[in-house]
């Protein structure tokens, strides 16, 4: 199935692009997605420990589960003052 996926900040960085589609198997989870996204961009995998992701706009843990269409955001962790 496909999903779109976002990435935001340092993984934009990296990747070099915002948006991408990828393809998971049906009754995937997020972190099937994310396995999807390191795969293609490697030096995005360091990030495995401290990313958060978002399915469809809302923070779900890697164990979710995603749907055919679903929009996955992935963000690094975020420092400020």
């Amino acid at each position: 199935m496909r999903v779109t996926v976002l990435l935001f900040g340092r993984l934009h960085d990296l990747a070099g692009l915002r948006e991408l589609e990828c393809e998971v198997p049906r009754e995937a989870a997020v972190s099937a997605v994310w396995q999807a996204v390191t795969g293609r961009f490697p030096a995005v995998a360091p990030y495995a420990r401290s990313v958060s992701a978002a399915v469809n706009a809302e923070f779900v843990k890697m164990t979710t589960a995603v749907d055919e269409g679903d929009e996955v955001a992935f963000l690094p962790p975020v420092a400020g003052g």
